[in-house]
């Protein structure tokens, strides 16, 4: 059985050996760190070589992880970027909200038959494919969904999370190009640490001089943790995590109007590195058992509210010319949560997008509850 020391070391020194696979190997990097990540986790969540109670380290790390990871990132961002294209990002989110709702009752009526209390996977949707992960769960429980239904819910996502990542991460920016307007780039983001500087590059991080900075940004990203879970014990609980998450974002863009934090070298990379261990975490608790005999008017529902969502959102951000980064971003923020925005940012090869989707994915986080709690409803008063 692997301990946690020994897990935890694997968490933090494997994405060096993915980034140097990238790095060595063109096939590999065409592939991707993430997806690599993903899969290495995988394979080891499902080796049975996990000691009992992994979870719970799991599912902190995981969170640890994240909350380091964005204050990092954003140290980097010029706001003065977003803020030109803000509009269309948040009428881009308003859309992909309005549709998830409708795709997902429309879905849940679909299986009404063949999957018992499809209201309550109605209700679950809706929160997952507007805030994420935290959101169902907080569903789940108002709900009072059966445990093995939720982790059927969470496993056919997550499955589904890697084929929709796959997609927008390798052709969706080709494909959608072809009739939405292309993204123009403003030129103003990497002030100080290289205007030209390639985001996916680690070459010189372990200089002294980086490696100094980095630390003093990760020490930064702590305190704004510190302060972001201090401020969040004093709300009710159901909230704290979706208060995190904003104040984290809040503190960590107050950080970029710093020239001085602004200007450290390789935060972005840095940031993408601990972003590669919260996926090879989240690889790592998936399920495959869930799929041995599967539901396959549940996964059906789940695919059918990812896609079919994703179709009618092109078709809305085509009526009002929304471009094809600021459409794949909040569809992002939207399907797989906030902590995936830089993932596929570092795709598209455009750091301006990511103030967009973390500040629609936020949004998400905070109405995510809301909507899909009464829909849930709704749609038990209208199926049965």
């Amino acid at each position: 059985m692997i301990t946690a020391p020994i897990l935890i070391s694997f968490y933090f020194s494997m994405p060096v050996v993915i980034l140097w696979l990238c790095h060595r190997y063109p096939l590999v990097d065409k592939i991707g760190a993430v997806i690599m990540a993903y899969f290495f986790g995988i394979l080891l969540g499902n080796s049975g070589l996990l000691a009992p109670g992994t979870v719970e380290l799991q599912d902190t790390l995981s969170g640890v992880t994240v909350a380091l990871a964005l204050p990092i990132l954003l140290f980097s961002l010029d706001v003065r970027a977003w803020l030109n294209s803000a509009g269309k990002a948040i009428l881009s989110m308003l859309g992909a909200t309005v549709l998830v709702v409708g795709v997902a009752g429309f879905g849940a009526w679909l299986i009404r038959y063949s999957v018992a209390e499809a209201w309550q996977f109605g209700g679950m949707a809706i929160g997952l494919y507007t805030g994420g992960t935290p959101n169902l769960a907080a569903i789940k429980t108002a709900l009072n969904v059966d445990s093995t239904r939720f982790i059927m819910m969470h496993t056919y996502d997550a499955v589904n999370g890697i084929i929709y990542l796959l997609f927008v991460m390798s052709v969706g920016q080709r494909v959608f190009n072809r009739f939405l307007p292309k993204f123009q780039a403003t030129g103003i983001v990497m002030k100080g640490s290289g205007e030209n500087e390639d985001i996916n590059s680690y070459v010189g991080i372990f200089r002294k001089q980086i490696v100094l900075g980095l630390l003093a940004a990760l020490g930064l990203s702590l305190l704004i943790l510190g302060i972001s879970f201090g401020l969040s014990q004093l709300i009710p609980q159901e909230f704290s995590t979706a208060v995190i998450m904003l104040m984290i974002t809040s503190l960590g863009i107050a950080g970029s109007f710093s020239e001085k934090i602004r200007t450290i070298p390789k935060t972005f990379q840095f940031g993408m590195y601990i972003i590669l261990v919260f996926s090879l975490i989240v690889g790592s608790m998936a399920n495959l058992e869930q799929l041995v005999n599967i539901n396959w008017s549940l996964m059906f529902f789940v695919n059918f509210v990812v896609f079919g969502t994703m179709a009618f959102h092109a078709v809305f951000c085509k009526i009002f010319k929304i471009d094809t980064d600021t459409f794949l971003i909040t569809s992002v923020a939207a399907v797989c949560s906030p902590p995936f925005v830089p993932v596929v940012a570092k795709a598209l090869n455009n750091k301006e997008v990511i103030l967009s989707g973390l500040t629609t994915g936020i949004i998400g986080y905070a109405i995510g509850n809301y909507l899909g709690i009464a829909f849930a409803y709704v749609f038990r008063a209208f199926l049965y």
